[in-house]
């Protein structure tokens, strides 16, 4: 509604992924404030002064839509009309539609695996060798910071490009790669403290911008659908599977599994909580790479601008026409 069509992603990105700005906050500030009862009060206190700032901020700021629509498809959506259906009929409407089930299973993929790095990053850095409580809050922070930069960074190139398909692909396959050393234990490979922060960086570049840009996706494939309803369904799939895969990936850290068994140097350990993640991946991966749908937004904002070439085109030949016949009067 607000944002042009090279912007979407984007503006997503940053809006969706801005969450992760306070989950890193919480590392960096609560993980020196909230040391004992006093400080945890205080780190409350601090908590509810600067959202009442930001709420009041934003309500004196809240408008309603913008008064000119900032693309094609949302100018075709106001000419034609169009009202959102009731919840559950939109919801029913989406899963009957080509592609939507695409773009939810890669934005649920996503949310969990990295709902399940930050619940046990402590556990995480711990197997990797990094143990002082600073340098892991460092490290938490450096993740969900990593998450909004990199969906900023590939969300600006899918807005340029609408390669949907391609870079949501790329971005698992680096998923399930940047996950694998997070699991890595006992050997040489495994207490790489350099290593292992680097994957989780990585990680946060690669996960993270598969949440907007399949949110922007599925609003693409499902229109002119009710795109709150989407982004509903895709927050309540992914915090549903995130509350299942949590225990799950508990209960697997506790199994141990042997990797490059016999190569000098390159044997280690891998826990199993990381094979969940990685098998999680790439059976996304899998599916995802079925998809084939229209984009029927992206075709509707090009419609629209070719009609309004044609349009402006005809005008300027009808001026310069009338122009000529002027001069020769």
């Amino acid at each position: 509604m607000w944002f042009a069509n090279n912007e979407r992603s984007t503006s997503t990105a940053i809006a969706l992924n801005f969450n992760q700005i306070g989950i890193a906050t919480a590392f960096l500030v609560g993980g020196s404030m909230a040391t004992n009862a006093v400080g945890l009060e205080n780190y409350f206190g601090l908590i509810a002064v600067a959202t009442s700032i930001i709420t009041v901020g934003t309500l004196l700021q809240f408008q309603n839509k913008p008064e000119l629509p900032p693309s094609m498809s949302e100018l075709e959506k106001r000419i034609l009309g169009e009202k959102e259906p009731p919840f559950l009929e939109s919801v029913q409407k989406f899963f009957n539609t080509k592609g939507f089930t695409n773009a939810l299973a890669a934005f649920i993929c996503s949310i969990s695996i990295t709902n399940v790095v930050g619940t046990f990053i402590d556990e995480v850095m711990k197997r990797g060798g990094v143990t002082g409580q600073f340098e892991i809050d460092l490290a938490g922070a450096g993740f969900e910071f990593a998450i909004v930069i990199g969906g900023i960074i590939l969300g600006g190139l899918v807005d340029r490009t609408k390669e949907y398909k391609k870079v949501t692909l790329a971005c698992l396959a680096a998923t399930a790669f940047f996950v694998l050393p997070l699991g890595l234990t006992d050997h040489a490979l495994g207490r790489e403290p350099l290593l292992l922060v680097a994957a989780l960086l990585g990680l946060g570049m690669a996960a993270g911008p598969v949440q907007p840009i399949n949110a922007e996706l599925a609003v693409d494939v499902t229109y002119p659908g009710d795109e709150t309803a989407v982004e509903s369904v895709q927050q309540i799939g992914g915090n549903l599977v995130s509350a299942i895969l949590i225990p799950l990936a508990e209960m697997a850290s506790d199994k141990d599994f042997t990797l490059l068994p016999g190569v000098p140097g390159l044997e280690s350990d891998i826990r199993g909580d990381v094979v969940l993640l990685i098998t999680v991946a790439l059976i996304t991966l899998g599916y995802f790479s079925t998809f084939d749908a229209p984009l029927k937004r992206t075709l509707a904002d090009d419609d629209g601008a070719e009609e309004v070439a044609n349009l402006i085109n005809s005008v300027s030949s009808n001026a310069l026409e009338l122009e000529t016949i002027r001069i020769r009067e």
